[in-house]
């Protein structure tokens, strides 16, 4: 991997499955999927430092972990870029839909 960070999008769903950030990554931004005034997934775009594993919890009895490889998902050169994915998400002209940015 080159000297520059890469970007990538972690998902949590409540009460489904969510995305652990581990080592050799940080969170940069953070947004709600609003629907309908219900918040259906939260969106984490990360900063990787180097190739890493990713903690994907299952949340139904038992909890189930899985350990994803980086390198299968998606890779963004920018912040911005990884945004304008989860862009795609809101339907322009529908007030059901909204991305909502969350502090980290």
């Amino acid at each position: 991997m080159s000297d520059e960070a890469e970007f990538v999008i972690l998902t949590d769903k409540p009460g489904i499955f969510h995305t652990e950030i581990g080592v050799h990554m940080h969170a940069v931004e953070c947004w709600d999927y609003v629907f309908f005034g219900r918040t259906k997934a939260r969106f984490v775009i990360a900063a990787l430092d180097c190739e890493t594993r990713i903690e994907v919890i299952d949340e139904a009895p038992p909890p189930t972990v899985s350990r994803v490889p980086s390198k299968l998902l998606k890779k963004y050169a920018t912040v911005a870029e990884a945004k304008r994915d989860l862009d795609h998400l809101i339907q322009p002209g529908n007030p059901g839909t909204a991305l909502v940015r969350v502090d980290i």
